[in-house]
């Protein structure tokens, strides 16, 4: 099975971090035989590792000028993969700043919809997969998480389903991947988020979310990764329109 995306063209965004979900996501399709070309902001922690191309997703043209390298590289695109994200903003609504909502929807949304508008046009003719990476906060409102976060995730989905229905009549699938309580480099500030609104400690609220996950523990990156490399396969070729948890069976909230 390690060769489900063998010859497959590949872009991931939000890619650099080494613990970071775009870094798995891109770790896992290259060892299932993607060819990954992994992007990121220019400058970001990690992305000379693993000798990525600088790409800010809030720059439609950047994006465009990404996908068009890829094709001179390789002559498609068979799968994007859109995971650079910003988690940013106080629980408290009343404190969120203009910054807050305008940097959570400029990357979280229009920053997938900028990669989509220069990839769709690519993928017409022969179909492709893409893969929005939105939360367990975009499908419903979790404690201690931002507002501009939660609505900016919700907005991905509905995004990720209008694609969907618009160009399944070109093989092209669009499904969100959708994970719960990941430790990756963002986790020490979503604990700090729980442990503020319940006044608690770091370790205290990680024990609060763990109590509030069926399978009793958080996940890691790799196993996020390795639910992308199933969606971009062929064994997901009957999936679209679909925002998939991976969240250990934790509820989604309201």
């Amino acid at each position: 099975m390690a060769d489900l995306l063998k010859g497959k063209i590949a872009i991931v965004s939000g890619a650099a971090h080494p613990r970071g979900i775009g870094r798995a996501i891109a770790t896992a399709m290259s060892e299932h035989g993607a060819n990954v070309t992994a992007t990121d902001l220019e400058g970001a922690e990690g992305l000379e590792d693993i000798d990525g191309l600088g790409c800010d997703v809030t720059d439609a043209s950047q994006c465009e000028e990404l996908v068009d390298l890829v094709i001179q590289r390789h002559g498609r695109v068979d799968i994007l993969v859109n995971n650079a994200g910003v988690g940013v903003g106080s629980a408290d609504f009343m404190a969120l700043t203009d910054r807050d909502w305008q940097l959570s929807l400029d990357v979280n949304l229009r920053g997938v919809a900028n990669f989509c508008r220069a990839a769709i046009p690519r993928m017409m003719d022969e179909g492709g997969c893409i893969i929005n990476v939105a939360s367990l906060a975009g499908i419903g409102a979790l404690d201690a998480i931002p507002a501009c976060y939660t609505a900016s995730k919700f907005a991905a989905v509905g995004l990720t389903k209008q694609l969907a229905a618009q160009y399944a009549g070109h093989g092209i699938r669009v499904n969100a991947l959708c994970p719960g309580s990941v430790i990756t480099q963002m986790h020490q500030q979503s604990l700090a988020l729980i442990a503020q609104q319940h006044g608690v400690s770091l370790e205290e609220a990680q024990e609060l979310e763990e109590a509030a996950i069926p399978l009793g523990r958080s996940a890691q990156p790799e196993e996020i990764g390795n639910t992308a490399v199933f969606l971009a396969s062929d064994l997901a070729s009957y999936v679209t329109g679909v925002a998939l948890p991976v969240a250990g069976g934790m509820s989604p909230g309201l």
